[in-house]
């Protein structure tokens, strides 16, 4: 194999599960923009996008999830792969990788079934869509208003002020509603669907309800294609029978406090949810996130 190829595949293999998904987006976008400019190969890229209309979308049924890895602005990717970024750094500190990946692709499922259902619905015939749906906004918006509704009165720092979660979530779905009457009527119809997944989502798991439960089987199968390979290089290692454990240097002792802090609040959330958790300890799992 070609040592470049195999540097890549490499590199890949050693990402983390929501880090490939983010790299996967970006090598997308760049191979489909090169793919719309050639003559006649151009049309390859209309199957993985979401038709608005539903007798396409019936023939091309994958487009509910491919269109939302597809970005042809660059704008675009690197806003929805930002968003993704920093929400994952908060999320994957309370909640095991399958249930971040229900929210994600449950919103681009919801997104998507959003935009159909506007479009060919008779109670809105004069909505008017410019073009398929793509981009990843329904799936990073259902996981930024699932964090926001699931701990609304956590502040985050915006320049110079502070903000709750409540709020900032409020004026994303605001946004959202008033780009109904723009150019990006069908864009804004899937970030609201993402959006109500992510609240439901929220309310229902604060209520001791996993929604996504039944999508399970479908996140297995992302598990396992995004998983961060386990395999490396045998090393021997001989265990040292008079300590548990080797602290080094203050650094060691201070990420090893770390660690064994947030493993005690995230036991506390597993048995008793995120509302039984004081000022505190919501306070450090945010600081630990960033």
């Amino acid at each position: 194999m070609n040592p470049f190829i195999n540097n890549i595949i490499t590199k890949y293999k050693e990402l983390s599960t929501f880090d490939r998904i983010i790299a996967i987006n970006v090598v997308v976008f760049v191979l489909f923009n090169i793919l719309k400019i050639i003559p006649g190969v151009s049309v390859f890229t209309t199957w993985f996008e979401l038709p608005k209309d539903i007798f396409s979308f019936v023939l091309k049924p994958w487009t509910i999830i491919t269109y939302g890895f597809l970005h042809y602005d660059f704008f675009h990717l690197v806003m929805n792969m930002l968003v993704l970024y920093y929400v994952l750094r908060t999320l994957t500190n309370l909640f095991n990788t399958k249930m971040i990946l229900n929210i994600y692709f449950m919103g681009i499922i919801f997104g998507g079934l959003s935009f159909l259902l506007v479009y060919n619905f008779p109670l809105f015939n004069d909505v008017k869509f410019y073009g398929s749906l793509i981009g990843a906004s329904a799936g990073v918006r259902a996981l930024l208003i699932f964090l926001c509704a699931y701990m609304p009165v956590t502040e985050i720092k915006m320049l110079s002020f502070r903000i709750k979660l409540y709020y900032f979530g409020l004026a994303m779905v605001f946004f959202d509603v008033v780009g109904l009457v723009g150019i990006n009527q069908g864009g804004n119809v899937a970030h609201l669907g993402g959006a109500l997944l992510g609240y439901l989502y929220a309310i229902q798991l604060k209520k001791g309800t996993d929604i996504g439960k039944g999508f399970e089987s479908v996140a297995n199968w992302f598990v396992s294609f995004f998983k961060k390979s386990d395999s490396v290089s045998f090393k021997k290692v001989y265990k040292n029978k008079t300590k548990e454990s080797s602290i080094t240097d203050k650094k060691d002792f201070q990420d090893f406090n770390k660690q064994k802090q947030t493993d005690l609040i995230l036991d506390k959330i597993s048995k008793s949810g995120y509302d039984s958790l004081t000022k505190e300890e919501k306070e450090f799992l945010f600081r630990a996130g960033r």
